[in-house]
């Protein structure tokens, strides 16, 4: 059995209680100060060179990635075999799992950090930063062929999950089969557009119930976005802010509405030496950021567009 554990308390907040037990005293009267000097550093070098250092993606990150993917499919695969507890919340102990519960019916987005394990350990990724995140949404009196709708739109995606998918087009479909163009816009300090192309199948697996398998098969990081000389930078060659990719999405009807969960792993650099213990909470924060953003869209998009009921 491929196993893997959650973390349910994000970085961000465990960085902070870390870094406040150093010297609590010291870190109240320095703390903002510090942050507000990294900060103008990071600018000012942005500025200077209009980039961050590149980073390439090397193979042996790459072979890390894939083994970890691999390692996760798999453990998708022998949960929807047997087609229980298919929503990540249905795992845990009854007093937590009926407040999650309640938590989505008041129209929260539930998380869970993740992390795949290989024999009990985990996976190291030389060079790089693998973010694992799955996330929750109920959309009450919704019916499972709305969801598919919208999410197999990917024409209207730029539409549906503005601003952080600035451009969208189906560049191919055979069945339940789809080649698509997602352009996305992620903006934390600095802005970052992404040219990407993905593989993505949908599986219906009985009434009131699906789930789909998206890969990202290129990512390219633009350069100068938007202007005259936009270009492409060489896919792994770049900034490193996304490198690969993998979607996982279950969809299940349920309490008059339809559940929608969404698993993603991806693939960054990692964090330079000296700042790392400040910028590495800022940056995992935007997978998390991003998958919420994207199932609460669903959700709207959803409301917005329903089928004949």
């Amino acid at each position: 059995m491929i196993e893997f554990q959650s973390l349910n308390e994000p970085m961000d907040e465990r960085n902070a209680r870390q870094v406040e037990a150093r010297d609590n005293k010291r870190s109240k009267c320095l703390g903002p100060v510090i942050v507000l000097l990294a900060l103008h550093t990071m600018a000012a070098s942005t500025a200077r060179t209009g980039e961050p250092v590149p980073r390439r993606l090397e193979n042996v990150t790459k072979l890390a990635f894939d083994h970890y993917v691999a390692l996760t499919q798999a453990r998708n695969d022998e949960e929807l075999k047997r087609d229980a507890n298919l929503l990540w919340v249905d795992g845990l102990a009854e007093g937590p799992r009926a407040e999650a519960y309640a938590a989505l019916k008041r129209g929260e987005v539930k998380m869970q950090k993740l992390e795949t394990l290989d024999n009990r350990k985990g996976i190291p990724c030389p060079g790089g930063m693998i973010h694992h995140w799955t996330g929750l949404v109920f959309i009450p009196g919704a019916k499972l062929e709305e969801v598919l709708n919208v999410l197999e739109d990917y024409d209207k995606h730029s539409v549906y999950f503005a601003p952080d998918v600035e451009r969208s087009k189906i560049e191919s479909r055979n069945g339940d089969h789809f080649q698509v163009f997602l352009r996305f816009r992620r903006h934390k300090v600095i802005t970052v557009v992404l040219n990407t192309e993905h593989a993505v199948d949908y599986f219906h697996d009985a009434p009131g119930k699906a789930h789909s398998r998206s890969s990202a098969v290129r990512i390219a990081e633009v350069e100068n976005a938007g202007k005259n000389d936009e270009r492409e930078k060489t896919a792994g060659d770049d900034g490193g802010y996304l490198w690969r990719m993998e979607t996982w999405w279950r969809m299940q009807e349920g309490d008059g509405g339809v559940y929608v969960q969404s698993e993603v792993a991806s693939l960054t650099r990692d964090i330079p030496t000296g700042l790392g213990w400040m910028i590495k909470p800022f940056i995992t924060s935007i997978p998390r950021e991003t998958l919420k953003f994207t199932l609460e869209a669903t959700r709207k998009a959803v409301e917005a567009h329903p089928a004949s009921r």
